[in-house]
């Protein structure tokens, strides 16, 4: 992979916040021909450095107007519990992200739902029936302060030192 240079950057700025920017307009604002420009994105989309597009679904106009963050602890840590596991959570459509953390608990679940009574049959019915879960707790999104999809990116005039797709560092 190459190294993300000030174009690379201002490219994936824009485009974290303007998806749907067509590539001329694209290619003006960071000072590119539209043929340069577009050969950028496809070496960038090649690289795994831009990993996909999508739109952002407000989840209230979808019925989603529950929000939680269900923090979750396993009986054991052996490899087969922990497959299990997260088979079983790839296939909950109500769980949007699932990070292993160190601590106490073994894994953050964020998790959205039409409602409480929504909250209650995923818990009873899914997770709390899930082989290997010992404990649960539950925390509800009262008020989303702040919600960027956007990376903070190192700045243009500091590009970061070139990764391979393996994510080290080089």
């Amino acid at each position: 992979m190459n190294a993300l240079d000030r174009t690379d950057l201002r490219l994936l700025s824009v485009l974290q916040t303007e998806g749907r920017i067509t590539n001329a307009e694209l290619a003006e604002r960071v000072n590119l021909s539209p043929s340069a420009c577009l050969r950028r994105l496809q070496r960038l989309e090649a690289d795994q450095v831009i990993t996909g597009y999508a739109a952002q679904v407000d989840p209230q106009a979808v019925g989603l107007g529950l929000q939680a963050f269900v923090r979750v602890q396993l009986v054991k840590h052996e490899a087969e519990v922990i497959e299990r596991f997260v088979e079983r959570v790839n296939g909950w459509d109500e769980v949007v992200a699932c990070h292993a953390l160190t601590g106490d608990m073994d894994y953050l679940l964020h998790i959205y739902v039409a409602d409480l009574a929504d909250f209650s049959r995923f818990l009873l019915d899914h997770l709390l029936n899930a082989a290997g879960v010992a404990d649960v707790n539950s925390s509800f999104v009262l008020r989303t302060v702040k919600r960027s999809p956007s990376l903070p990116l190192p700045r243009a005039e500091n590009p970061p030192p070139p990764h391979n797709l393996a994510g080290n560092r080089r």
